[in-house]
């Protein structure tokens, strides 16, 4: 490691730990109110800072991604370990849950090889006082040579004492200690045949030599990258990577990571022998209790199934006042906006600013709802399970268990659904999963569901909403696999997840996801929709004097251009080509749309379809199924390009999923007019 002295004044702390292991709820209590969220430059992942005060002193603490190791394979990992070897943090804090310790110090232990200024969190020591084991903190303290601060971060013990850590550091920071492990005499022996030859690189005079061999018998990406860039100081050390990697595998018949993975976890047993112990007798925990149902091969689908149809149920059920509560009030703002001179104004604040913030607001209610719900999941450490336990099915799809978060979330709304895809390690999983979540039904499509089933359905609007969830899973898992075979080709990587004990949540932690979530979607969405909205008020009032939203405005020739197009699929009408178009802002504006343009005076908006579209049941159908199908919101395409850092992506899901809304539609109508 570097010197990891701080030139500014304030000492910069890391904080870096494995999911589930309290690294969240630590930052919130160290940091309070003083903290703000971005990205880190160049990649998605998130970036947490907030200021730690102690009295007069203060430290800069940076959240880095939780993850498992810093092999580097995600960019959750590339991100933590490049801010330890290059950042340089004063402190590395990093948080290890005391009740699950053994599984936790793998990290613990590749940050003390690469020489990281570590001090301990030793976090839910609650839970294990509860169990009644006992940790030797001492023992632990001089077997590590590093400070073991005990903690219960949840109850916010402790974490005066790691404030005074942290906040009263001197020049020099803390002691950089450099655990080495014994792997063994024969990749002992090949560590010694690398050292010379990465000691005379560039590389090797920055880091500590013994930590990249390591990191190349592991066969770590990014340092083997590193080595084959610098072509002339590389060349020697590749080549003795090779005959080390050729020898060991030569006596074991097994890659020296796995030899590397076997010796920590040697190393880690004997430790936890030496430091932890529990009652000779101990009956099964509560955890693994509730997992033997929760987790069963058979019951853990059903079981799951039911629970998110309960989590539905209930933010509908709950957000439909709140709902309604906030429709009225821009209805109100709408009409006080409409007696504004002149015309035009009111018309501009009416339809389209207070119409447009509308469209957004009425659904804040849903979608805060469906973030706590998400969030109590989450803390409780069921949604692990859940992607756990679909892991098997998602997998033979070319995807694994964290991509059906995502696709679950799709089914409130999209915008965090796609935001959820960057918690996916592997490229080629992320974007298929966002290539392919649009395809749920969100929240926003429910409206227009309602208003065709009970126009054209009545007798079997149940049966017919159904069939609309139904076909979009069908087709987002259709279009999974062909792009994993195509455009994405490759192996999906494998799940591997820690399933954490069961918490029961904090109403602090379940307050805090919850806003961060809510405010992204609010800074983001809203002003999105709002400006896109304003956009088709002018093109539905061009040119001057005509009627809004009429056959004659811009939108209306444009919906008269399009409507041919949509002639095959048996909704070839302007009014409905009009509806689709507005339908990119939000789809929710689909209705709002007909219902300015086809509902004239008194009477239900169901009972103008039927009058003036001239439809059967068929082509009310292939409507619903485009509206399923084809682009998602304005939102959704910005937050694509957001999360895959390219337009590229954002536009090839605009364009395919049109293709595919069109196609579909139409083998529905045609196929349908042919059996009917």
């Amino acid at each position: 490691m570097q010197d990891t002295s701080n030139n500014n004044n304030c000492s910069v702390i890391a904080l870096l730990g494995n999911p589930n292991s309290g690294k969240t709820t630590l930052f919130n209590n160290l940091t309070g109110s003083h903290q703000y969220v971005g990205n880190w430059p160049g990649v998605t992942v998130e970036k947490k800072e907030g200021i730690c005060r102690h009295g007069e002193q203060s430290a800069k603490i940076v959240d880095l991604p939780g993850v498992y190791s810093l092999t580097a394979y995600s960019p959750d990992e590339v991100v933590a370990r490049n801010f330890i070897l290059d950042g340089n943090p004063d402190i590395v804090v990093n948080i290890v849950d005391g009740s699950s310790l053994e599984r936790h110090l793998y990290l613990t232990l590749q940050l003390l090889e690469m020489g990281a200024p570590v001090v301990m969190v030793l976090n839910m020591m609650d839970v294990v006082n509860a169990r009644k084991h006992k940790i030797d903190i001492k023992a632990l303290e001089k077997e590590l040579n590093v400070k073991v601060v005990p903690m219960s971060a949840s109850r916010n013990e402790g974490t005066t004492e790691l404030k005074k850590i942290i906040c009263a550091l001197d020049d020099h920071g803390v002691a950089c200690p450099t655990l080495k492990i014994n792997y063994g005499r024969d990749v002992e022996s090949e560590i010694k045949h690398l050292l010379p030859a990465i000691e005379n690189s560039v590389l090797g005079k920055k880091y500590p030599a013994r930590w990249i061999a390591v990191k190349l018998l592991e066969r770590d990406s990014e340092i083997v990258g590193r080595f084959q860039e610098s072509e002339g100081e590389g060349a020697p050390v590749l080549k003795a990577l090779a005959e080390s990697t050729l020898r060991l595998e030569g006596i074991y018949g097994d890659e020296a990571e796995t030899l590397i993975a076997d010796a920590r976890y040697g190393f880690i047993s004997g430790l936890i022998k030496d430091t932890y112990s529990r009652p000779y007798h101990e009956a099964a925990s509560f955890t693994d209790k509730l997992d033997r149902v929760l987790v069963n091969r058979w019951a853990g689908i059903p079981i799951f199934i039911a629970l998110m149809f309960l989590l539905f149920q209930f933010v509908f059920t709950a957000s439909e006042p709140l709902m309604g509560g906030i429709e009225q009030v821009f209805e109100w703002l709408g009409e006080m906006a409409s007696g504004i001179s002149p015309g035009w104004l009111a018309s501009l604040i009416s339809d389209g600013i207070i119409g447009g913030l509308g469209a957004v607001m009425v659904f804040i209610p849903p979608i805060f709802l469906m973030f706590i719900a998400i969030a109590i999941l989450e803390d409780t450490g069921y949604m692990a399970r859940a992607a756990f336990i679909m892991d098997k099915a998602m997998h033979k799809l070319g995807l694994h268990g964290r991509s059906f978060i995502p696709m679950m979330l799709g089914f409130g709304c999209t915008i965090p659904a796609v935001m959820a895809c960057r918690t996916i390690d592997n490229p080629r999983d992320r974007i298929t999963t966002m290539l392919i979540t649009p395809f749920m039904s969100c929240g926003a499509r429910l409206p227009i569901y309602v208003l065709f089933a009970g126009a054209f359905f009545s007798a079997h609007q149940g049966l017919v909403l159904f069939s609309m969830y139904l076909i979009g899973i069908v087709i987002a898992v259709l279009f999974a696999f062909i792009f994993r075979k195509t455009i994405q080709k490759g192996e999906s990587a494998h799940f591997v997840m820690e399933l954490p004990p069961y918490r029961l949540p904090t109403f602090k932690s379940i307050f805090i996801h919850t806003w961060e979530r809510g405010k992204h979607f609010l800074s983001r969405a809203a002003t999105v929709i709002l400006g896109a909205v304003i956009i088709i008020w002018v093109l539905g009032s061009l040119p001057w004097g005509i009627e809004y939203a009429s056959q004659d405005s811009v939108l209306g020739i444009v919906g008269s251009w399009i409507a041919p197009l949509l002639g095959p699929a048996g909704i070839g009408h302007w009014a409905i080509a009009v509806s689709l178009i507005t339908g990119f802002v939000a789809k929710e504006v689909v209705v709002a749309t007909l219902g300015a343009v086809l509902l004239t005076g008194s009477g239900l908006l169901g009972d103008a379809l039927v009058a003036q579209l001239g439809w059967g049941p068929l082509n009310a159908y292939a409507f619903m199924v485009f509206c399923l199908l084809y682009i998602p919101c304005v939102a959704t395409i910005s937050v694509i390009r957001a999360e895959s850092g390219t337009w590229k992506w954002a536009a090839f899901t605009a364009v395919y999923t049109i293709a595919v809304a069109w196609i579909v539609s139409t083998l529905i109508f045609q196929i349908g007019s042919l059996l009917f």
